[in-house]
C-alpha cells in the first residue's frame, strides 16, 4: 500500500451499528469478550450503544440496553477499562443532557453527536455540551450523498468555528464510489483546515473496505467499521479488515478472528446483514435501504427484478 496509515485509529461500532439488526439484543457476554477482543486487538475505540434517553425513544422498552446508555449498567458490564477507550452516540432531539455526566464521572471517552445537514447548528450545540463535560466529540453528517453544494458549505463555516474535535464523512446509502470519497475528504479538507476527519462507510456496493482505506490514505484519522460488517442493512467496513491491512499499526488479528469464529457467526445465522442484491440496488439508486430492509422480510425476498422495476419505472408504482 502506497501511503501510510499509522496516523490512523479505528472505532468499532459493532454493539451501536450492530443493534440496528437485532434491536441491541446483545447479552452482557457478547459485549464483554466483545471488549476484551478489541483490547487484545488494539482496536481504539468501541462504540458501545447509543446515549439516547428512553423517555424521548419510542419502542424504547422493546430494544435492548445498548439504545441508551445508562452509566451505572455500563459499569457493571465494563468494571475495569483496558486501553480501548468507549464512545456512545447520540442523536439530535433523542438525548437529555440532564443524563450525561461528566466525563470523570463516566465509563464513556467520546460522544459522537449524529445529524442531518439541516440540524447542524442543533448537533453543535450538543457538542459544545459535550465538550463542556470533558469529552472527546465528533460530528456525523448523515446522508451526505444528497446534500446541496450550498448547504455544505454553510454547514462548513459553522463547524469550523465550533469546538468539535472530528468531523465524519458518513455514506448512509452506500452509494458512494472512492472517487466521490476522494472529492469528499478534499473538500472537508479544504474548508475545516482545522478539524480532523472520520469516515463512516456502508457496504451496499462492496465499497465500504476500499472507501475506507482511502479515506486512511489520504489522511483521515478516525474509522468506523464492525467485527464481520455487522450494521444496518448491507452493514459497514469490516473490523478484521482494516486490523489485517492498515500499515505501520500495532494491530492483532487473531483475537478479531476468534470473536468472528465464536461470536459472529453463530449470530449471522440466525440475524441478517451485509452485502445482498436488494440493498446493492439502493445503494446504487442513491437511496435509503429502508425499502430493502422491507423487502428482506417478505416471501419475495430474493426477488431482485420486481423490486428494481418497482424503484426505477414510475409506472409501475401507479399501476399496482
Amino acid at each position: 500500500m502506497s501511503a501510510k496509515t499509522g496516523h490512523c485509529k479505528i472505532v468499532d461500532c459493532t454493539i451501536r451499528d450492530g443493534g440496528l439488526v437485532n434491536n441491541w439484543d446483545f447479552s452482557v457476554e457478547f459485549v464483554q469478550h466483545l471488549y476484551r477482543t478489541l483490547n487484545e486487538a488494539g482496536v481504539d475505540y468501541m462504540e458501545i450503544g447509543y446515549k439516547n434517553s428512553p423517555k424521548l425513544l419510542k419502542g424504547a422498552d422493546a430494544a435492548g440496553p445498548w439504545r441508551f446508555l445508562d452509566d451505572d449498567f455500563l459499569r457493571k458490564v465494563i468494571p475495569q477499562k483496558g486501553g480501548t477507550k468507549l464512545s456512545a452516540l447520540v442523536d439530535i432531539g433523542r438525548v437529555d443532557e440532564n443524563d450525561i455526566l461528566p466525563r470523570e464521572e463516566s465509563l464513556l471517552d467520546l460522544i459522537r453527536v449524529a445529524c442531518y445537514i439541516q440540524d447542524v447548528d442543533k448537533a453543535l450545540r450538543l457538542v459544545r455540551l459535550f465538550h463542556d463535560r470533558g469529552y472527546e466529540t465528533t460530528l456525523n453528517i448523515m446522508a451526505l450523498s444528497n446534500v446541496m453544494e450550498h448547504q455544505l458549505l454553510e454547514a462548513f463555516e459553522e463547524i469550523a468555528e465550533s469546538v468539535v474535535d472530528v468531523v465524519y464523512i458518513v455514506d448512509s446509502y452506500g452509494s458512494l464510489l472512492p472517487n466521490d470519497i476522494d472529492q469528499l475528504v478534499e473538500k472537508f479538507r479544504k474548508h475545516l483546515p482545522n478539524k480532523r476527519l472520520g469516515v463512516h462507510m456502508h457496504n451496499n456496493m462492496q465499497m465500504g473496505f476500499a472507501n475506507t482505506l482511502l479515506g486512511a490514505q489520504k489522511g483521515v484519522e478516525l474509522l468506523d467499521a464492525s467485527v464481520y460488517g455487522m450494521g444496518r442493512a448491507a452493514g459497514n467496513c469490516p473490523t478484521e479488515l482494516l486490523v489485517a491491512n492498515l500499515k505501520n499499526s500495532k494491530y492483532d488479528l487473531r483475537p478479531v478472528l476468534d470473536m468472528i469464529e465464536n461470536y459472529m457467526i453463530p449470530l449471522r445465522e440466525k440475524e441478517e446483514w451485509g452485502y445482498i442484491i436488494p440493498y446493492m440496488i439502493t445503494g446504487m439508486l442513491d437511496e435509503h435501504p429502508r425499502s430493502a430492509m422491507a423487502l428482506r422480510n417478505t416471501p419475495d425476498k430474493d426477488k431482485a427484478v420486481d423490486f428494481y422495476d418497482k424503484l426505477t419505472t414510475p409506472e409501475v408504482l401507479h399501476d399496482k
